[in-house]
C-alpha cells in the first residue's frame, strides 16, 4: 500500500471517529451543555468543530507516516498503532460520558486517561518518524486544555 493510501485511510477513519462523536452529542450541545456553569477561560462553540477537525486529520497524517515505516520498524509500529487505536477509542468515550451521560467527573478521570495514552502515542511514535511525533502535539496540548476546561466545569458544577 502507498504512503498516501496509508495516510488517506488513517485520515478518513479519524474524521469518522469525529463524526460518530458528533452523533453521541446528538441535542446535548444545545441543551444540557448551555446549561452548565463554566469558567472564563471556554471557547465559543463555533471554535470546537474546526479545532477537531484539524487534530483528527493532523493525527491520521500521523498515524498514517508511522504505518508507512512498517518494513522498517514492525515492533514500534505495531504498538504505535496499537496505542493510536487505544486512544482514538478513549477519544469517543469521553464524549460519550460527558455529553452522553453527563457525568463531568467520570470524563474527567476518563480523558486523565486519554491524555497519557496520547503521550504514549506520541513517545513510540517519535521513535518511528519524528514529523509524526510532532503532529500528535498539538492534540496533546488541546486534550491537556480540555482537562482543564472538564475539571473546571466539574468543580464549578458540583
Amino acid at each position: 500500500m502507498q504512503k498516501i493510501t496509508r495516510i488517506l485511510t488513517v485520515v478518513v477513519t479519524c474524521l469518522c471517529i469525529g463524526y460518530f462523536s458528533r452523533l453521541i452529542i446528538g441535542n446535548s450541545i444545545e441543551v444540557w451543555y448551555p446549561n452548565l456553569i463554566k469558567p472564563g477561560f471556554t471557547p465559543p462553540d463555533w471554535v470546537f468543530a474546526p479545532v477537531w477537525s484539524m487534530l483528527f486529520i493532523m493525527m491520521g497524517i500521523s498515524a498514517g507516516l508511522v504505518w508507512d515505516r512498517m518494513e522498517l520498524d514492525r515492533i514500534n509500529v505495531r504498538k504505535g498503532l496499537q496505542f493510536f487505536a487505544i486512544q482514538l477509542g478513549l477519544n469517543i468515550l469521553w464524549t460519550y460520558l460527558f455529553f452522553g451521560l453527563h457525568n463531568p467527573l467520570l470524563a474527567l478521570v476518563e480523558i486523565a486517561l486519554l491524555w497519557l495514552m496520547i503521550f504514549e502515542t506520541y513517545v513510540v511514535f517519535k521513535r518511528v518518524d519524528k514529523i509524526a511525533a510532532i503532529l500528535l502535539l498539538p492534540y496533546l496540548a488541546w486534550v491537556g486544555f480540555a482537562t482543564i476546561l472538564n475539571a473546571a466545569v466539574f468543580w464549578l458544577n458540583r
